[in-house]
């Protein structure tokens, strides 16, 4: 199947989710989301995935749920997964590096009646990227590089913005006096630009701007692969 973009049904289903958020009415409508949801997932990220290629020949991706797809129902475990089980907004995911796929610098992007979400990096950090990304950092030149990495990528004046602070105090090995030292205090790293999700309905004109959203972004995905090498086996 080629990938031509999504039909302007999809955002209207995805809202329509969220006023029937139960699995009765989703079970009844489950064809809807193979053909406006996963049906052009799959195509979109075998297309995509060959372009990617050219910025990073490493890049993983698979047009399968729990590889490049995420599965529509949430997880079970997490808050409110009971009272809403079905997820609203649509998740893509390319990733490098042989780890989990959520804890490997990626292109990421997800998409909902409200924006379309493009990232690059890692958006949280479970415990061995915590203490890979802290390790590298210590390195004065390191935490300088990462430093202007996202200050040149905010100055390209297009609306690029990356992660909030997630810790107050400063982790052991780390001290204010330190310069760029505030970088030890996020949960995860990544940039990402906020767009119009009706972006979707255009195939040519979504992949041309994700991948000049991607490419201007790739310094960081660089930077985060290199800290992924560092993570140690659990």
């Amino acid at each position: 199947m080629e990938f031509q973009g999504f039909s302007p049904k999809t955002l209207l289903f995805l809202d329509s989710i969220s006023k029937n958020n139960n699995k009765e009415w989703f079970t009844l409508h489950k064809k809807e989301y193979e053909e406006l949801i996963l049906e052009p997932s799959r195509a979109f990220v075998e297309e995509f995935g060959e372009h990617l290629q050219a910025l990073v020949p490493t890049i993983n991706f698979s047009p399968k749920i729990n590889k490049s797809l995420f599965r529509i129902y949430r997880d079970s475990r997490r808050p409110n997964a009971l009272a809403m089980p079905i997820k609203e907004r649509i998740g893509v995911i390319f990733w490098q590096g042989g780890g989990k796929r959520m804890q490997s610098s990626s292109f990421y992007l997800h998409f909902s009646p409200k924006e379309l979400y493009v990232a690059t990096g890692v958006r949280w950090f479970e415990k061995p990227m915590l203490d890979a990304f802290r390790e590298t950092i210590k390195d004065d030149t390191k935490r300088a590089e990462l430093w202007n990495i996202l200050n040149d990528i905010k100055a390209m004046g297009k609306d690029y913005t990356h992660l909030e602070k997630g810790y107050k105090r400063y982790p052991k090995g780390f001290d204010k006096d330190m310069e760029y030292a505030e970088l030890s205090l996020y949960k995860g790293m990544a940039t990402y630009k906020l767009l119009d999700p009706h972006l979707i309905e255009d195939g040519e004109k979504l992949i041309d701007t994700l991948y000049e959203i991607y490419e201007d972004m790739l310094p960081l995905q660089q930077f985060m692969y290199d800290v992924s090498l560092r993570v140690k086996s659990e």
